[in-house]
């Protein structure tokens, strides 16, 4: 009878797409149905999120950005779109004000087509699109100011807790290195400068120090690579791991050594934990979860379990809940759909 009862509840969980494993996720609710969506992020009041997709039933041939309230789902209705719906767009944030967000985006300089992916041969590789720029939309997709206007690649931009800041990734010196500005895009000045991809950066709560991804190199065939795949404006995503620094560059941590691909950090409500993705134990690489760590490095802790795919989580500013994307309740397609969860420490 205990058996029965077991297997009962295991399948129960694979209903609702949640894993009874995951013991810090609760009352997970889907928030998109088709498509690609990614990079969801709150705004400060939690009312309201940004995030972007691809999803070919809204018309769209490459990722644009939208918003939608946080207690409602896109099932039966798409979402405003804030983005120009020209070009490629990426990596939307909230500003402190909540009515403007930030993203990046090749409108302007790449044309009103999307650019072409990268042709990937035998490796994974993601485009470091040169157009990229980064711009503040309102909410009726109005351009209000464009913070960058530098030859190369300008993305990845986050806003500090304290309203303050802003990080983002550069090539501008020939590198994809981390930068902050202030909120009006004035005073840029360079966070780190070894060679490598330093991307995905987000602040700590109390503004103090910046939690990022980074490629770093164990020989000089790997460095050349990494190089030439550069100049071809490609960068292989492969293998990553999670560093800390604070926001001037300073204290330089590396705290996973994991192997494979570790990224899309972000830190935890109280900024002693990090929570990112990984696929290091996987075999073929193939199946991402969201793993928590401590910020010294030990306590590694799994936290998502459904699917083969879990990446891109941010906690709402009171702390009380997450959201992330995920490949799970897909039926069987490669949708990536957002996810809301209640937190559980």
């Amino acid at each position: 009878m205990l058996k029965k009862t077991l297997i009962l509840l295991v399948l129960a969980g694979s209903v609702f797409g949640q894993s009874i494993q995951e013991k810090h996720l609760k009352n997970v609710r889907q928030l998109t149905f088709g498509g690609n969506n990614a990079e969801a992020y709150f705004s400060r009041d939690d009312k309201k999120f940004s995030f972007q997709s691809d999803f070919k039933a809204w018309g769209l041939e490459c990722d644009q950005i939208f918003y939608m309230n946080t207690n409602s789902d896109a099932k039966t209705k798409k979402p405003k779109m804030i983005s120009t719906g020209f070009g490629r767009t990426t990596c939307s944030f909230f500003m402190p004000n909540g009515k403007d967000v930030l993203f990046a985006s090749t409108h302007e300089n790449g044309g009103h087509s999307c650019p072409m992916p990268p042709e990937m041969g035998k490796k994974y590789l993601w485009a470091v699109y040169e157009s990229f720029d980064i711009y503040v939309s309102d909410l009726k997709g109005k351009i209000k100011k464009q913070l960058t206007n530098t030859p190369g690649y300008d993305a990845e931009a986050t806003v500090s807790p304290d309203g303050k800041s802003i990080v983002f990734t550069s090539t501008r010196n020939g590198d994809l290195d981390l930068y902050i500005m202030d909120i009006d895009g004035k005073n840029v000045r360079q966070v780190t400068n070894v060679l490598g991809y330093d991307g995905g950066a987000f602040f700590s709560p109390d503004s103090k120090k910046l939690v990022f991804r980074a490629s770093r190199f164990n020989s000089e065939a790997e460095k050349e690579e990494y190089k030439e795949n550069l100049k071809k404006n490609l960068v292989a995503p492969t293998n990553m791991e999670i560093f800390t620094c604070n926001v001037d560059g300073s204290d330089l941590k590396q705290i996973t050594n994991l192997g494979k691909a570790n990224w899309a950090p972000y830190f935890t409500p109280k900024g002693d934990k990090i929570i990112f993705a990984s696929n290091h134990h996987s075999p073929r690489g193939y199946d991402f979860q969201l793993y928590m760590i401590n910020t010294d490095g030990t306590g590694l802790t799994q936290i998502t379990t459904e699917s083969n795919f879990n990446a891109f989580p941010m906690f709402s500013y009171d702390g009380k809940k997450l959201i992330f994307s995920s490949n799970r309740n897909n039926g069987g397609t490669r949708d990536t759909n957002l996810f809301i969860a209640d937190w559980v420490d």
